[in-house]
């Protein structure tokens, strides 16, 4: 049995642990979408979501294919998507334990 490539699963969560690179795997999965699209929907600059995309490209989550003057970029791993749901669920299970156990600071 192969061994599993923890460095491997660190660096796709290290890519995955930025907020805007989060809004962009999650439009990524409805359509693909050029740099100047993700720009105004992330409201950064240019060269800020590239570098967003470029970490995001490393870690192999999304690939870009050059059209005329544009980028379009596409999610390779869709599978990041529910792992973003179950993300959801875990914060939502949290509050929902807090709520139940009376759990506090103090």
């Amino acid at each position: 049995m192969e061994e599993r490539d923890f460095e491997r699963d660190a660096l796709v969560l290290r890519a995955l642990a930025n907020e805007s690179r989060l809004k962009i795997v999650e439009r990524l999965g409805r359509e693909q979408a050029c740099v100047c699209e993700l720009t105004e929907m992330l409201g950064l600059d240019q060269s800020t979501v590239s570098k967003h995309l470029t970490v995001l490209k490393t870690a192999d989550i999304v690939s870009g294919v050059r059209r005329g003057n544009h980028i379009y970029y596409r999610l390779l791993a869709p599978c990041v998507l529910s792992f973003l749901n179950c993300a959801a669920s875990v914060r939502a299970s949290e509050s929902h334990e807090r709520v139940h156990k009376g759990d506090c600071d103090g």
